[in-house]
Order: structure tokens, then sequence, then C-alpha cells
């Protein structure tokens, strides 16, 4: 029987993952976790930290094989939206199906690869696609080809929601320029999570600096929050206490947290304010 819903939304961690070992690895990936990190041990943990809803990301080296991410949503439907990882040549079938399932978006982690033509038709008719469900585009991408990587995205018509501060290798490099202005164009948004894969411990005065740049440039309501649960290959130095506590450091006025943590996200993922996802 799937998870009875939150009574409302209190607050939405915008990027977590979960998986089990014994799954089938993508091909080309950077890691594979010894380790699980169960929807059961991620509910547990929103329970005890008063987070009432969740978007699970799915993990890069799951590659496109979306149905543990799609069967974590359907045990807990109206708690949990999802991105996928897809390929370019999906149809508009399997792309409904994802919908039907909770997808509201779908994930180019490009850490470590080459950018892709998005001129070719196959990206361009995904991109299409994307729009015609209301869908974002979410980009992981160190930020020195973020313009290369996020124009083109932005060029198609489509909402792009930039991970991890935009992981910047400066404060002040040409990526994280080119971050800062595409705010004036209403359709980005910008995840302040996992900032120890930007910066070395300590990192909280650069991180406070870069999140005070991106609420100035983009506002409350185009930032979300996210704890980057089970923290992959930083389990060392963080738990979801730790990253739940970082926004508060980063964004202490709690009006702007409100939006971040709620309003921003309920939008976006299409959460209603019941906490309950649309109907299908």
């Amino acid at each position: 029987m799937p998870e009875a819903a939150p009574a409302a939304v209190t607050a939405i961690d915008s990027h977590a993952h979960v998986f089990v070992r014994g799954l089938p690895l993508a091909p080309q990936r950077r890691h594979a976790p010894d380790y699980d990190a169960t929807p059961a041990d991620f509910s547990a943990l929103l329970d005890a930290h008063g987070v009432s809803h969740a978007l699970l990301v799915q993990p890069s080296f799951l590659g496109t094989d979306n149905r543990f991410l799609l069967d974590a949503i359907r045990a807990r439907p109206r708690r949990l939206r999802g991105v996928a990882v897809v390929d370019p040549e999906a149809d508009d079938l399997a792309l409904q199906a994802l919908a039907d399932g909770g997808i509201c978006g779908i994930r180019l982690n490009l850490v470590g690869l080459p950018i892709p033509d998005f001129s070719r038709p196959a990206w361009q008719r995904l991109f299409a696609r994307v729009r015609a469900l209301d869908w974002h585009v979410e980009l992981h991408r160190d930020s020195q080809a973020l313009a290369q990587a996020g124009q083109p995205v932005l060029d198609a018509g489509c909402k792009l929601v930039v991970d991890h501060f935009g992981r910047p290798g400066a404060l002040a490099d040409a990526g994280q320029a080119w971050l800062l202005a595409a705010a004036a164009g209403g359709r980005t948004w910008v995840k302040l999570s996992a900032a120890y894969r930007n910066w070395p411990v300590p990192s909280a005065p650069q991180a406070r600096a870069a999140a005070e740049r991106l609420l100035r440039a983009f506002g409350a309501g185009r930032l979300l929050w996210g704890s980057d649960w089970p923290h992959t290959e930083h389990r060392e130095w963080v738990d979801y206490t730790a990253a739940q506590a970082a926004l508060a450091d980063w964004v202490p006025d709690a009006a702007a947290r409100q939006r971040i943590l709620v309003d921003t996200p309920a939008r976006l993922f299409k959460f209603d304010q019941e906490g309950d996802l649309h109907a299908r």
C-alpha cells in the first residue's frame, strides 16, 4: 500500500538519491557505491527532520534505467517527485510513462563528459517534449562549461535547473558570470546544495558568499535547497542534519528560506499545498 501523504508541505528537499547494491549499472560511470540508500531510509530521515516532500534525482551510475526511481515514487506518490535520465532518442510514449510515474524533469549529468551537440534533431525533439510536458532540464556541470551546456537548453525554451551552486571553480569565474546573468531570463533556477562538491572543508565562508550572490541575482523565488543525500563520495564530511542546517547559514532570513524550502519547489515540481502531487 502506498505511503500516506504528509498533511501539508512543510519543506521540500530538492535533491536526493535512492539506490541499492545490485542494480544494473551504467557502462560509463564515475563510481558505484558499495552501500544502500533505500527509499525507506530516506523517508525516515525526512520524517526526523521535518521535511514533508522531496525530489529524487536519478543517480548517474544507474544511467537511463529509471525503474528503481519510479518504484520509489510509486510507493510514496504524494510525497515524492523525480528527475529522470533519458536517452535523447526516447519517444513520446516513454516520456509520457515517466510523467505518469511522477517524473517532472530530465537530468543532464555532464561532469567529466563532453558537451553533447544539442543542435541535433534528437535533442531538439527531446527539448520540445520537455516543454510540452512542462518539465525542467536539470544540469550538473562544472561552471567553466555552464554557458556551453546551459544556453542551448534555454535557447530551446526549456526551464533550466542548475545543480550544486553551479559547481564554481572560483566565485568570479566566467561560468558563474554567465549563471548570474541568466537570472534575468526568468527560466533558470539554482540549487543551494552540496557545497562540499565545490570547496574544500571548511566550506562555509565560500558557500555563504556564493549563496549571497545567487540570492541577489535570482531572489528566493528561483533558488532551491537540496540535501544531496546520501552524499555519495562525501559521506565522511556531512550528514542530513548538517546539510539541513547549512541553509540557515547560507540564507539567514527566515522568509527567504520559506520560499526556498516550500513556495519555489512546490510550484516548480508541482506539489500542491495540501501535500499531494497534482492529479495524474
